[in-house]
């Protein structure tokens, strides 16, 4: 059910936050385009400038050029973008005691810097702020490849051993991280209520994982201004931005507390 009402709806959606025992937020690139980061698919996104064919894991290993052109990509990502008033609402919700972990399809540390515990928020697809060697394994902050990218590198390899050096997210053709998504899984199947915010939940596997929440028991609540699979079983649908409607969440949250 989709309504449009946004101060009805934060009301509603403040009413099963305060009912509910385990409350799961599932994170997508829409709460992070409000802070200026890109999207992949939408009009104007990263893929209209970037072949996607580029960014498979296989090619950024065989191929200088594929990397190059990928650090190229996440040098304009990184480092730029501050939190917003979705991240910072999320991050309110921990300190309120109400929310028991995030899963996020995003890499862009935006949820710990709007101070989400760290341990408490599940990176499906990994961490922009650091790098590994694909030799030696060792990591790196990005900071310090973002230097060398700034001094003329175009693609900087392993200072230690001279190997191929990664940003430190899933690339296709990868697996997700199989420690976090078992975790993601195991959250999502004991929350009672379970919040999509800026997910169309077209990328797999992690789109699945609202599936787990649902076959539990959970109530579902869909945010996000495009349709996705799921807006049929969702409790209700909001149509609009995260950084606009989570703010008023919350404060009806504190609201009822205070």
């Amino acid at each position: 059910m989709i309504e449009i009402d946004l101060d009805k709806l934060a009301a509603r959606t403040a009413g099963l936050i305060k009912k509910s025992e385990r409350v799961v937020v599932f994170s997508g690139a829409g709460i992070s385009t409000e802070s200026g980061i890109p999207d992949f698919r939408s009009p104007g996104g990263i893929w209209e400038r970037f072949n996607p064919e580029d960014f498979t894991c296989q090619k950024f290993i065989s191929d200088a050029e594929a990397r190059r052109k990928q650090w190229c990509l996440f040098r304009e990502l990184s480092l730029t973008a501050e939190p917003n008033p979705a991240h910072l609402a999320i991050a309110e919700l921990f300190r309120l005691g109400r929310l028991d972990c995030v899963i996020t399809q995003n890499v862009d540390n935006l949820h710990q810097r709007a101070g989400a515990p760290g341990d408490k928020v599940f990176e499906l697809h990994g961490n922009m702020q650091w790098s590994i060697c694909l030799g030696c394994h060792q990591r790196f902050p990005v900071e310090q490849i973002m230097g060398r990218l700034d001094k003329g590198e175009e693609v900087p390899d392993c200072e230690i051993c001279h190997g191929v050096l990664k940003p430190d997210v899933v690339l296709f053709g990868e697996p997700l991280p199989e420690k976090v998504f078992r975790e993601a899984v195991k959250h999502a199947s004991r929350c009672d209520l379970f919040i999509v915010i800026g997910s169309a939940l077209v990328i797999y596997p992690a789109a699945n994982i609202p599936e787990y929440a649902l076959d539990a028991g959970a109530k579902l609540v869909i945010i996000n201004l495009s349709p996705t699979p799921l807006d049929e079983k969702a409790e209700f649908v909001v149509k609009a931005k995260a950084g606009e409607f989570m703010p008023k969440v919350v404060q009806r949250v504190k609201d009822s507390v205070g």
